[in-house]
């Protein structure tokens, strides 16, 4: 697993409660690790369908009769099944986030270990990258990013350091940005707030959150009754959107009731929400973060 080394494997398929003859989607293929163990599962009949926008993920087809990979984002997850002609599907899985190939790449500015071009475009062939948003975007837009996808409470002030800084010089790589936000970095947090930050622009760029949303929104319809979502987040923005699409339908307000005072709620969730081992973490640090959640569809 050099491309990427899944998180909650054995527990995220085992999610899914496989059929083997059953329709399966991973719609974040990366390496293939979860979706070489849906296969394992699935009988000659079985079929899977893979996601991946990202170039480098789609040079690990896997060469297997059952197995499709479909080029595209996920956010249009039911347009392009149904040029297979696939309707429904008996379980999905989502494995949210960056990848290690896509943080270990030092040119694909993911990561803040490295100095690369600010880019951090998950489809290499998107217009918005790192940059864009960096030098282009106004003070007020920067800071609503770095406040809602940063999560951070002095949002303003790094925003209004960016903004004075470009206008001396582009920010063109990770290193300048970092040399840029120093005073905001202590040594003692430092990779922490500088994970919030990349993070925070990363969302922007690849439209995660919008994404996601989307894709949430269209598993009622596509799953066949008692089919499974299974998903891993990395952060609380994910995952408090995951949780509580699966409980109400919804991103905010509350489900409507009815004339009895029920709600009509197309998900159920099942189990409790799950973490990687201590062993897991050992082994992959960027386990520890994850959180799985898996629903069933009434």
């Amino acid at each position: 697993m050099e491309y990427h080394n899944p998180v909650l494997l054995k527990e995220s398929v085992d999610g899914l409660a496989i059929k083997p003859d059953g329709v399966y989607v991973d719609v974040t293929f990366g390496g293939g690790g979860h979706s070489k163990e849906i296969l394992s599962r699935l009988g000659e009949k079985g079929k899977l369908f893979g996601f991946d926008q990202d170039e480098d993920a789609q040079k690990n087809n896997i060469d297997d009769p059952r197995f499709t990979l479909i080029p595209q984002n996920f956010r249009h997850i039911k347009r392009y099944l149904r040029f297979y002609n696939i309707k429904k599907v008996d379980g999905v899985l989502a494995d949210l986030g960056v990848s290690s190939h896509q943080f270990d790449e030092a040119e694909r500015g993911f990561s803040t270990r490295f100095d690369a071009d600010l880019d951090m475009r998950m489809n290499q062939t998107g217009e918005l990258s790192a940059y864009e948003v960096v030098n282009l975007y106004d003070e007020e837009k920067l800071a609503n990013i770095l406040f809602q996808y940063s999560e951070l409470r002095n949002a303003k002030a790094i925003a209004k350091k960016i903004v004075a800084a470009r206008e001396e010089n582009a920010i063109k790589t990770s290193f300048q940005l970092k040399e840029v936000l120093s005073e905001f970095v202590p040594k003692a947090v430092e990779h922490k707030i500088l994970a919030q930050i990349f993070q925070g622009i990363r969302i922007e760029v690849n439209q995660e959150i919008e994404v996601l949303k989307e894709f949430l929104l269209q598993i009622p319809e596509l799953l066949n009754d008692g089919g499974r979502l299974s998903v891993i987040s990395y952060h609380s923005l994910e995952d408090r959107l995951v949780k509580r699409f699966m409980k109400t339908g919804l991103f905010e307000g509350e489900p409507e009731k009815d004339f009895f005072g029920n709600i009509s709620v197309p998900l159920k969730t099942v189990g409790k929400m799950i973490i990687p081992s201590f062993n897991e973490v050992k082994i992959n640090n960027r386990a520890r973060s994850a959180k799985l959640r898996i629903a069933t569809l009434k």
